[in-house]
Parts: structure tokens; C-alpha cells; sequence
């Protein structure tokens, strides 16, 4: 299973699925992160956290742990 968490800078995927429970799940699609939807990684803070995409033509950040929970592919 390949997830956001592990994209490299400067590539793009596709959301696969969703993974989380709840609020969890619901923030992450409140952002604009939902199944079929493209994100372009742009860079990763020096301390690997947080990372920011383009995702629907803005700019997100979002951290690690929660990139974790897309599955891409």
C-alpha cells in the first residue's frame, strides 16, 4: 500500500482510498482530499513535518500522520 506519507517531492498521485475513523477521516476530506482527486507534492519542512500539496488548485499543508491515512496510488 503506497500512501501520500510517501510520495517523493515534486511527483503527483491519485487518492485512492481513505483510511481513519470519524472526525479524523472527516477533516481530511473537509480539506479537499477525497477518492479520484490528483495532489502534487511541493516540499516537506526540514524535519520531515508537515509537507505541503497542491490539492484542487490550492496549496495544503498537512502532516505526516494524516498523509499516512491516503492511500494513493
Amino acid at each position: 500500500m503506497n500512501t501520500l506519507r510517501e510520495v517523493p517531492i515534486g511527483s503527483s498521485c491519485k487518492v485512492k482510498r481513505l483510511h481513519g475513523e470519524g472526525a479524523v477521516k472527516r477533516r481530511i476530506m473537509d480539506m479537499g482530499i477525497t477518492k479520484g482527486v490528483e495532489i502534487k507534492v511541493i516540499k516537506v519542512a526540514p524535519l520531515g513535518d508537515p509537507m505541503e500539496v497542491t490539492v484542487r488548485g490550492y496549496q495544503l499543508s498537512i502532516r505526516k500522520a494524516d498523509a499516512a491515512m491516503v492511500e494513493v496510488e
